[in-house]
């Protein structure tokens, strides 16, 4: 039978777990999660093998480096975390590898990092959680000009960028007071992480490096299904935007999607109809999701006859292969 790679896998170290607490569910209390996230052995690797996931590509928990005000005190918790993480993989090198967290708060400082990480620690790219904060108020978007040269680094490295969400602030987006369940995963992380990846998309940073790939997870965070119209009215009002394409021709050359935490097969066919299924990537969101729930779910894709057999073994495991794990990759 089909086996799996999955790279929306997360860990934590013990002073970011508390920033997952809030994402705990009905179904799966707290102390449960919390031994998932911490597990990096025997537990991690027994839900995999019950379920044919043969490698997931590690990241820490959200907001974790993001979320530190403090740049020195951001570096040193990556850091740390890529270091835990790199004895994990060194401990099942056949099983897990791992994607670097960056503490994007200083670009100079994340480039030395992803540097160290990618060519030091064998890691296989870079999974940031959205914005970082600089201060208790103020947060920085990677389109800045600040980040020209991490994304120079980024593209020279030949690795991806996972493009994670994480909430808003609650000082700069007001329309969720008094709606927690608009929060978080249910529609928040999306909005804000869409916003921020079309930022990227539209800023030119593909024009000036054509090699670079985002990846974005939850099958595009909704993106490719507003994409005709966004093109279609950015055409008709292009109001200076610096970008030389379409924002559709950008996510079928530059862009991955996974399929963590959106197991809908009608949403994962609009997605290949927009950019193809060699842009897909099988993830899990594990541990805020059941491995059990995304592998049941692509089995019946199969089943059910809505992929050809090509397409799902791409999906599955081919297309993450061929992207971090070939001769021409780390």
């Amino acid at each position: 039978m089909t086996r799996f790679i999955a790279l929306e896998e997360h860990f934590a170290l013990p002073e970011t777990l508390g920033d997952s607490e809030q994402y705990a569910m009905t179904d799966v209390g707290w102390d449960v999660l919390r031994a998932r996230l911490l597990d990096l052995d025997a537990g991690r690797l027994a839900e995999m093998d019950a379920h044919r996931i043969e490698i997931a590509i590690l990241s820490l928990n959200a907001p974790a480096v993001q979320a530190i005000p403090d740049a020195a005190s951001a570096c040193d918790v990556a850091r740390r975390a890529n270091d835990a993480l790199a004895a994990a993989v060194a401990r099942h090198p056949d099983r897990f590898a791992g994607f670097a967290a960056l503490p994007m708060q200083d670009p100079e400082a994340a480039t030395r990092e992803l540097t160290r990480a990618v060519t030091d620690l064998g890691f296989k790219g870079a999974l940031v959680n959205g914005f970082s904060q600089l201060g208790h108020d103020r947060v920085v978007y990677y389109d800045d000009p600040a980040y020209e040269a991490f994304w120079a680094a980024v593209a020279a490295l030949g690795v991806p960028f996972y493009l994670h969400p994480r909430d808003p602030l609650p000082a700069r987006e007001p329309i969720y007071d008094g709606y927690p369940w608009l929060r978080g995963p249910a529609w928040a992380f999306a909005a804000e992480t869409a916003g921020h990846a079309l930022r990227l998309i539209t800023s030119g940073l593909f024009d000036r490096h054509p090699r670079l790939q985002l990846i974005l997870g939850h099958l595009g965070e909704g993106i490719p299904y507003n994409v005709w119209r966004l093109d279609h009215r950015i055409r008709k009002a292009p109001r200076g935007i610096p970008a030389r394409r379409t924002v559709g021709e950008y996510l079928r050359s530059n862009v991955y999607l996974t399929t963590s935490g959106n197991f809908r097969t009608s949403t994962l066919m609009a997605a290949i109809s927009e950019i193809g299924a060699s842009r897909i990537l099988f993830s899990v969101d594990h541990p805020f999701e059941r491995t059990i729930d995304a592998v049941s779910w692509f089995d019946a894709v199969m089943l059910e006859s809505a992929l050809p057999a090509a397409q799902f073994e791409q999906i599955a495991a081919e297309n993450a292969r061929a992207l971090f794990f070939s001769l021409n990759n780390r």
